[in-house]
């Protein structure tokens, strides 16, 4: 079976740095499965990447090798580190872009080697690509590094219940769309507090009209704050961290 092999950096795609990483790859593994998840995490964003690896990385078949390169301190005392979780292999600086696959109870985390040649502003390239192939090879994770017991675990804050019921929560992520994820969980009735503007909770995008606000749980079980056919972070003004209340009907 081809080894099945996924992207997710802040690369974009005009200056070349994912075809290098590619590259090392194919070099190494002719045969393999390369899936450019997204370059388009913006630069540096660690919060964007470990909020987008906890939507898809257990969705790919037991096996599959992770790479997720956002990456703003390379170079440094950080770790290096690949992830076993679920039967599935993540490898990614020690920011917390891994957090994800580290909450689950089985994962083990190790430190990768990094020799004297690896650029110390391109690991991606030079470290994990090549641990990535030796993995799809058949490498044991001991023979990469040493067990590493405390990487870094990043966990999006929890909502809080007011005295009177209500939920406080945040806007946690900006989707391509305009949405705004919120931290709290999918309800089907009630309404959001968006900076005094009430929004009520819909079922879907169809439940309102044309440039309307609303309310709705997206796909991650998270209620999200849109307009229709526009961009509520636009036209609402909202960006991340903004606060939310949420209140039953």
């Amino acid at each position: 079976m081809r080894p099945l092999i996924t992207l997710l950096t802040d690369f974009g795609t005009a200056d070349g740095y994912g075809a290098e990483l590619k590259g090392v790859l194919y070099t190494a593994l002719p045969d393999a499965n390369v899936v450019d998840l997204s370059h388009d995490i913006p630069p540096q964003d660690i919060e964007l990447a470990r909020l987008a690896v906890a939507r898809y990385w257990h969705r790919f078949p037991a096996g599959t090798i992770h790479l997720v390169i956002v990456d703003p301190t390379v170079g440094t005392t950080r770790a290096s580190l690949v992830v076993e979780s679920d039967g599935r292999m993540l490898l990614g600086p020690d920011n917390g872009v891994l957090s994800p696959a580290l909450l689950r109870p089985d994962a083990r985390a190790f430190a990768l080697q990094v020799l004297p040649s690896a650029a110390p502003t391109f690991h991606g390239r030079d470290v994990f690509a090549p641990a990535a192939a030796a993995i799809a090879a058949g490498a044991a994770l001991e023979s990469l590094g040493a067990p590493f017991p405390s990487p870094v675990i990043r966990r999006t804050r929890e909502p809080t219940r007011l005295s009177n019921g209500a939920i406080a929560g945040e806007v946690i992520a900006i989707d391509r769309y305009g949405n705004a994820v919120t931290n709290i969980l999918g309800a089907h009735a009630g309404r959001l507090d968006v900076g005094g503007r009430y929004v009520d909770v819909v079922r879907t995008y169809g439940d309102v009209p044309a440039g309307s606000a609303l309310a709705l749980a997206g796909s991650s079980g998270l209620l999200e704050v849109a307009i229709r056919d526009g961009s509520a972070a636009r036209e609402l003004e909202l960006t991340r961290g903004a606060p939310v209340i949420f209140r039953r009907s």
